[in-house]
């Protein structure tokens, strides 16, 4: 076969990412505060956008027929649709807990064991649109602003504690180092190091900080915080200094050990469990980090009288955009030259597409949100009790979408309902097999159930993890010991043995 050169034509189609494409699929995974944002950046650049008064009124219904439900043929709608992006990663969500056993059954420590106007979209579900107010859900809309950081707090009161600058200076590097709790993580010795001080020094830099209010922080132990508390209150004794120095025994439950101890009859010992319980171990934690903004929702929720649902964006904070096209004219008209025209036309297009682009982005948020109900249904009617197992390829197969479409759109979005404001990815949980075998059940019923057996629990009658399985196998859920025990603890619900010890020491009084 002979070798050289030669020249051949070659036909083929592929799908271009251009920057517009790429933004288009970006603005899916935005909240709702985060696209006003955007808005007002693309508002300042384009001179032909305008903001209007009201939703545009020819969406059609978002709820109609979802499954023969297609997108329009233009380039951004086929790329949403398709999912299509460079940045696709693993979707599907597989809820992991920890994997530990610490109950061995019979309530004893195993080994290693340790301590809405526009874009509304109507769906006519059939059967009671009763929905009660429980508090079942996880709710965050209650979220605010926050008080001032620890370290503001602290740095507003050193300057009036102390007239030396020396001190002051070191009080206020060990401020800036303490954690959110008020602890002071790292040795007072490498911090006398980085500040190039004398050990002494540091001291009595920390015994300022200490004096500070709230009274704990700049503690380096749970023990010291302890200490430091007990001391304003006038309360440091001898015996208070010794159940402060074995507060390990308090959490074993060795309680009789610790009253011999501490050298008190029993009326003195438990008022002071009393007082210990009354001190504050993480005094950092009543202030913020700072300001915390409120959680807005994206999408809004209400039931019907015909037993349905109503479903709508939140257009409080959607702006309507609009192509001022008279403005558009008036600028046209007065352009002379061949550049000016270009940018102009530039501009149009830019802002055709921001006005298209965030029309789908609505229609696209809508479907899912109107999947996402259809299948949660029992949810919304019942509580978390009713909480199916449901994964994004579930959704975008219903509603002919790709699963990055679907993981995008339910990123940063927050529904709110009559059982509180409740992010997207909450309804996207793993199941387990349901004791009569038919289908399954999500993880968060068999956690909210697990929650509710144990707070029903008395002193006397704590549950093993094998008796939670019985119960729980009488309510319907299907579980292996091991598994109830990675449940109890992902909920952060210790052992029989650790609630025994619990109640036990919560019934001194």
């Amino acid at each position: 076969m002979a070798m050289g050169p030669r020249l051949d034509l070659r036909q083929s189609q592929s799908l271009v990412m251009t920057p517009q494409l790429q933004q288009a699929i970006k603005l899916l995974a935005l909240s709702n505060l985060e696209i006003e944002a955007f808005i007002g950046e693309a508002l300042e650049a384009n001179p032909l956008l305008d903001i209007g008064d009201t939703a545009p009124a020819d969406i059609p219904d978002a709820l109609t027929d979802q499954r023969r439900t297609t997108l329009e043929s233009s380039p951004v709608d086929q790329l949403i649709g398709e999912g299509r992006g460079a940045d696709d990663r693993p979707l599907d969500i597989d809820a992991t807990t920890l994997d530990r056993d610490r109950d061995t059954g019979d309530g004893h420590m195993a080994d290693g064991g340790g301590d809405d106007s526009g874009f509304a979209g109507q769906a006519a579900f059939e059967g009671d649109a009763r929905i009660g107010a429980g508090g079942e859900a996880p709710g965050i809309d209650e979220q605010g602003g926050g008080d001032g950081s620890l370290a503001d707090h602290l740095h507003a009161q050193v300057g009036a504690a102390s007239r030396d600058a020396g001190l002051v200076f070191i009080a206020r590097h060990l401020i800036d180092q303490l954690d959110e709790a008020g602890y002071l993580p790292m040795p007072l010795r490498a911090a006398a190091e980085d500040m190039g001080v004398p050990l002494a020094a540091a001291e009595a830099g920390l015994v300022l900080v200490q004096t500070l209010d709230p009274t704990g922080v700049g503690a380096r132990t749970l023990g010291e915080c302890i200490a430091l508390q007990a001391r304003e209150a006038d309360r440091y004794d001898p015996a208070m200094a010794r159940l402060i120095d074995n507060l390990d025994l308090v959490g074993r439950g060795e309680l009789a050990r610790l009253r011999r101890m501490c050298g008190v009859d029993d009326e003195d010992f438990v008022d002071m469990l009393n007082e210990l319980r009354a001190y504050d171990p993480k005094p950092g934690l009543r202030f913020g980090g700072g300001v915390a903004a409120a959680v807005v929702p994206d999408i809004l929720i209400s039931a019907r009288t015909d037993g349905g649902w109503t479903i709508a964006l939140n257009q409080a904070t959607l702006p309507r955009v609009l192509v001022n096209r008279g403005y558009y004219v008036e600028l046209k008209a007065a352009c002379d030259d061949k550049v000016a025209r270009g940018w102009l036309s530039e501009k149009l297009a830019d802002a055709n597409w921001l006005v298209k682009a965030l029309d789908q982005r609505q229609r696209t948020i809508l479907k899912v949100a109107t999947e996402i109900v259809r299948q949660q249904d029992g949810f919304f009617r019942h509580g978390v009790s009713q909480l199916k197992p449901l994964t994004l390829r579930t959704v975008a197969e219903a509603i002919s979408l790709h699963e990055s479409t679907v993981s995008r759109v339910t990123s940063n979005k927050y529904l709110l309902c009559a059982r509180g404001t409740i992010e997207l990815k909450y309804f996207f949980t793993s199941g387990v097999a349901s004791a009569d075998g038919e289908g399954a059940v999500s993880a968060e019923s068999v956690k909210a159930a697990i929650r509710d057996l144990i707070g029903a629990e008395t002193p006397r009658n704590i549950l093993s993890d094998d008796a939670l399985v019985d119960l729980l196998r009488g309510r319907g859920f299907d579980l292996a010991r091991r598994t109830v025990a990675k449940y109890r603890e992902a909920i952060g619900l210790g052992s029989s043995v650790q609630r025994r010890r619990q109640k036990a020491l919560a019934g001194v009084r």
